[in-house]
């Protein structure tokens, strides 16, 4: 360990950044996606209320994003350009957006994952070409989604609705997770 607290590679680089839990679950007819604040550098938190779920396509779509985060935006941004050319079809915009992730020289070096959902599809993208739809109405993507994922599908049996199984789950992930706090910000639909 370096002077700085910092635990460098072998090269010397930079200490890796590590940020957020993203839940989504869908149940009783709504669609829930919540996240964290926390973003690391190392040891040290940067930032503890950072916004990474946000409505999209005029409030249609929610997002949110685990990953660096100007690569995240650049991704919303090309999304809202896929959603405008291919308006009310979020599956299609998603796989057009994840072939330009693949193809295009700049996009194929974004690091981010997003999950996506309107009131009809829940989607998790990456840039590997993933375009994927949950088996059960949950899903879950960062540093702490594991945790987040395995507490809400305990969760999603019981009588909890879908935003008090976000609430749920994201707090026992803050609970487990160094890289996830506390500070949520959630957003919802109502499904068909």
């Amino acid at each position: 360990m370096s002077q700085d607290g910092f635990r460098y590679d072998d090269r010397g680089a930079v200490p890796q950044m590590h940020a957020t839990t993203i839940l989504m679950v869908r149940k009783g007819g709504r669609v829930v996606l919540g996240g964290d604040g926390q973003v690391s550098l190392g040891q040290t938190i940067v930032k503890g209320n950072a916004r990474k779920v946000r409505r999209l396509a005029k409030g249609a779509v929610i997002g949110g994003f685990a990953g660096a985060t100007a690569d995240a935006f650049t991704l919303f941004e090309r999304l809202e350009a896929k959603l405008e050319q291919y308006p009310g079809q979020l599956t299609r915009a998603c796989v057009e957006l994840t072939k330009d992730w693949r193809t295009d020289r700049y996009l194929r070096r974004l690091e981010a994952m997003m999950l996506v959902a309107d009131r009809d599809v829940s989607l998790l993208l990456s840039g590997s070409g993933d375009v994927l739809e949950p088996e059960s109405g949950v899903m879950a993507i960062g540093s702490g989604g594991n945790y987040a994922l395995a507490a809400a599908r305990a969760l999603e049996d019981g009588d909890l609705d879908a935003e008090a199984i976000v609430r749920r789950a994201m707090t026992i992930a803050a609970e487990i997770c160094v890289y996830t706090n506390g500070n949520l910000v959630i957003e919802a639909l109502e499904a068909d």
